[in-house]
C-alpha cells in the first residue's frame, strides 16, 4: 500500500496533528511568505518535535506575488530570497522536495516563453548548487499552463537530476487545452511528483480523486514506470482519506 504525502498549510498542522499521527501521514507542507516572516528556529524545532511519528516530509513553497521568470530584476531577487529561504528550512526538516510554482503566465508575458525561460533560467540556476549539496529535488508545478511547451524547454536547460516536474492534476484539468496523452508524452522523463486531486473543469475544487473528470487511468499507466512521489492535495481529512484510498485502487490494478 502506498502512503503518499498530504499537502497541509504550515498553520493548519496543529488543528489536525491527532489525525496526522493516527495514520501516520507523511506531509507536504506548505509555506506561506507569511510563514517565512514569522517562523524562527525555535518554531521549526517545535515542529520537529510535534511531528514525532517520524512522517516523510516535503515543502511546498511560497508562491503569491513571486515569480521566478520576472523581467523585474527586483521581483527576480525578492523571489529568491524567499526561495533560499525555504531551503533553510527544508533542510533543517531534512525534506526530500519542494515544490515551485513555475510563474507563467501566457498572456503575462505576451506569449513570449522565450522572455519569461530567460528570467527562469537565473532564478534555477542559482538554487541548483544548493539542490545539489544538500540533495533536496526542486519541483516545478504547472498552474495556468495549457500546454507543456514552457516546462519541456525548462527542464531540458537545466538538465539536472535535482530539477524536475510536478504533475498537478486539477490545475491541467482546469486550464488545459490539450490533452493529456501530449502533456506526458512530452514531460514523462522530467515528472518526479503529482499533486493528486479532481475538478469538473469549472473551478480549481480540489475533489477526492475520481471525484470529477480527470483521466487518472491514463496518468497512472502512462507514468507507472516512473520513480514518483505521490501528493494528495484536499481541504480536509475526509476527502484527503478518500484519495489516499482511490489511489492504491487505481496503483493496484496496475500491479
Amino acid at each position: 500500500m502506498i502512503k503518499p504525502h498530504v499537502h497541509i498549510p504550515l498553520n493548519k498542522i496543529e488543528e489536525y496533528l491527532s489525525f496526522l499521527k493516527k495514520h501516520r501521514i507523511n506531509l507536504e507542507i506548505y509555506f506561506s511568505s507569511h510563514s517565512l516572516d514569522t517562523i524562527k528556529d525555535s518554531d521549526i524545532a517545535r515542529l520537529k518535535e510535534r511531528l514525532d511519528y517520524n512522517p516523510s516530509l516535503t515543502i511546498h513553497a511560497p508562491f503569491m506575488d513571486l515569480s521566478p521568470g520576472a523581467v523585474d530584476s527586483k521581483v527576480r531577487a525578492v523571489t529568491i530570497e524567499r526561495f533560499f529561504h525555504t531551503f533553510m528550512i527544508a533542510e533543517t526538516l531534512k525534506t526530500e522536495v519542494i515544490v515551485f510554482h513555475s510563474g507563467y503566465e501566457k498572456w503575462k508575458y505576451a506569449l513570449r516563453i522565450d522572455t519569461w525561460l530567460e528570467g527562469s533560467l537565473i532564478t534555477w540556476k542559482q538554487l541548483l548548487p544548493r539542490a545539489a549539496e544538500t540533495g533536496i529535488k526542486i519541483a516545478i508545478e504547472n498552474i495556468f499552463e495549457d500546454e507543456p511547451t514552457n516546462l519541456r524547454l525548462l527542464m531540458q536547460e537545466i538538465g539536472s537530476e535535482n530539477f524536475g516536474i510536478c504533475f498537478d492534476t486539477g490545475h491541467f484539468n482546469l486550464f488545459s487545452r490539450i490533452p493529456l496523452k501530449e502533456w506526458l508524452s512530452q514531460l514523462k522523463p522530467y515528472i518526479i511528483e503529482l499533486h493528486l486531486h479532481d475538478n469538473n473543469r469549472e473551478a480549481d475544487a480540489h475533489k477526492p480523486i475520481g471525484e470529477g473528470t480527470f483521466d487518472f487511468d491514463t496518468l497512472f499507466s502512462m507514468l507507472k514506470d516512473n520513480d514518483l512521489l505521490y501528493t494528495i492535495e484536499a481541504h480536509n481529512a475526509e476527502d484527503a482519506a478518500k484519495s489516499i484510498e482511490m489511489l492504491n485502487s487505481f496503483l493496484n490494478k496496475l500491479n
